[in-house]
């Protein structure tokens, strides 16, 4: 999995599809990643001390990998990318611009 905590994507399918948003949490394993401000859901919170009411939030839940893409840092333009093999590390590179990520 190419995506990273902090890389920006685009939402290419579901409620949210076309919006952008930041990477908060990646799962490489289940192949999943968390996007900040999409695919919200509410969410219930009991109330924590006598007295307090109980409120309703929304969370960013789980979203598949194969359901965002990479918005390139030099291009700007959400693409597919590619890993160059450098000297000591691979280094991600964009396949429209071929600006590395």
């Amino acid at each position: 999995m190419k995506l990273r905590s902090g890389d920006n994507v685009m939402m290419l399918a579901g409620k949210d599809r076309g919006k952008t948003g930041k990477v908060l949490r990646s799962l490489p394993k289940d192949l999943k990643v968390v996007v900040e401000g999409l695919n919200l859901v509410k969410k219930h919170r009991r109330p924590k001390k006598q007295g307090q009411k109980g409120e309703t939030i929304s969370v960013s839940r789980i979203v598949d990998s194969s359901n965002v893409m990479l918005i390139c840092r030099h291009c700007k333009k959400p693409a597919r990318m590619g890993i160059k093999h450098g000297d000591k590390k691979a280094v991600r590179v964009c396949k429209k611009c071929q600006g590395e990520n």
